[in-house]
């Protein structure tokens, strides 16, 4: 065959493997031709920053991963485990810690690595406990105004200082997190934890781990000060220089799936007949805000959503509140539920996770609205 035909064929391969992809790109063309719109919109719905903060992260773990330091350190945290739901306990509430300061898909980026390590040499659900971490940082960033986009975006056009949000969000992140715990003990057996240490076991290659280790402390330190092109760069110039591989390794398509997902429902949270459908709601009473919130996440997802809500309700934490809890359910109501099920890899990974996070979101919802409502 012609080279650059079985290139052709190659990626057209790739691409049919890409349905998440395919699907926001032709949402992303398909409002391109109903609703023109000049490059300048094109490029802020585009987030670049976003993007290249998320690269930068990406090859990051990769270059830890090809290390072999998370296999050690999935090894030592198993170690210390004596039963399956010990251990998913400690990784589920270790990412909505983390996740509090560090944002919910950074969290992931560090903590679904270390999980998939650790399912190679031990028996655990692997699938179960990933969807489980998506739930737990969409959980534990609701109560940090930095602990994800909408809650940062919001807490800045509140003006309300960084206690008082968070005090605000306390009751409604306390409400998912015992409820998450609740799911853990039903999902995951309290069996004895069996450790194959030879699976976990891995050339350590010290230099690019220490190499790959400082570059994601300092990746998160640029992120933090909004520097996403230095952090992005300065990843690409470690790996090409030194270490090539980890480049190739890195998940292409979960970047270009963002992009077509960062355009496609930017657009559409932009569409003025949505705009239009909106304004007919009475968005100050408190039950359209939040029922209103939770649904339109499940549609656009919540950072869209918060964008295009806070106009109409004003009031920063209830609706904050609303698009947090609309990040369970349907995958696409958070970016994390996309970025987790991406990092697990695996066949059928869409289809488990509704069957665990639109049931969660079923008992979550009402359950915080009554806590908000004896609390409010």
């Amino acid at each position: 065959m012609n080279p650059a035909l079985r290139c052709l064929a190659l990626v057209g391969g790739r691409l049919r493997r890409e349905r998440l992809l395919l699907g926001f790109a032709g949402v992303a063309l398909a409002l391109g031709l109903v609703d023109p719109a000049p490059w300048s919109r094109w490029s802020a719905w585009l987030q670049l920053p976003t993007l290249l903060g998320l690269f930068a992260l990406l090859a990051s773990i990769e270059g830890i991963r090809a290390s072999g330091a998370l296999q050690r350190a999935a090894l030592a945290l198993a170690q210390r485990a004596r039963t399956q739901r010990q251990l998913a306990l400690q990784l589920v509430f270790g990412a909505a810690f983390l996740s509090m300061w560090l944002t919910n898909d950074v969290s992931l980026f560090l903590v679904v690595p270390l999980t998939l390590a650790l399912a190679r040499g031990a028996e655990l659900p692997a699938r179960r406990l990933v969807i489980l971490e998506a739930l737990a940082v969409n959980a534990g960033s609701t109560v940090s105004p930095f602990g994800n986009p909408q809650n940062l975006w919001l807490w800045r056009a509140s003006g309300e200082s960084m206690p008082q949000f968070a005090w605000q969000m306390l009751p409604a992140a306390a409400t998912m997190l015992a409820l998450l715990g609740l799911t853990v003990w039903g999902l995951v057996p309290g069996r004895p934890l069996r450790v194959a240490a030879p699976a976990l076991a891995a050339p350590l290659h010290r230099g690019l781990g220490a190499a790959a280790g400082l570059l994601l402390a300092t990746v998160l330190g640029l992120l933090q000060a909004g520097r996403a092109g230095v952090a992005a760069l300065l990843a690409l110039t470690l790996f090409a220089l030194a270490w090539r591989d980890v480049l190739r390794r890195v998940d292409w398509g979960l970047l270009g799936t963002l992009a077509a997902m960062f355009c496609g429902l930017g657009h559409l949270a932009q569409w003025p007949p949505l705009h239009t459908l909106l304004l007919h709601l009475d968005w100050q009473r408190p039950s359209i805000a939040y029922v209103g919130g939770v649904l339109l996440s499940q549609c656009i997802s919540n950072v869209p959503a918060s964008v295009l809500l806070w106009p109409q309700v004003g009031h920063a934490t209830r609706l904050a509140v609303a698009v947090d809890v609309g990040g369970f359910g349907l995958a696409l109501g958070s970016l994390a539920n996309l970025i987790a099920l991406r990092l697990e890899g695996g066949h059928g990974g869409l289809r488990e996770f509704h069957r665990i996070s639109v049931p969660f979101l079923l008992v979550c919802a009402p359950l915080v609205w009554m806590v908000q409502r004896l609390l409010g």
